[in-house]
């Protein structure tokens, strides 16, 4: 499995609903909104580097409020 996390910019006042959303969607381990220069974190999981694209442009980009994306893959078990 391969892991990564979904840094996300929200539109004003969305993030909560954006991390809302994203919780139990097929993939998405966890999702917070958070502070500092992202509004919401999310945790995805996929069997591979492809499966985590499909997970990020088919379930976390379409969800209302999102404005912007940035994915870090995870490096090492954790």
């Amino acid at each position: 499995m391969v892991r990564a996390y979904v840094l996300i910019t929200a539109t004003p006042g969305k993030a909560l609903d954006v991390a809302q959303q994203l919780q139990g969607k097929q993939g998405v381990i966890a999702a917070d909104a958070i502070t500092g220069e992202y509004d919401v974190i999310a945790h995805v999981e996929a069997e591979d580097v492809g499966g985590i694209g499909k997970v990020i442009v088919d379930r976390v980009q379409p969800a209302e409020g999102v404005f912007k994306t940035v994915t870090c893959l995870a490096i090492s078990a954790g």
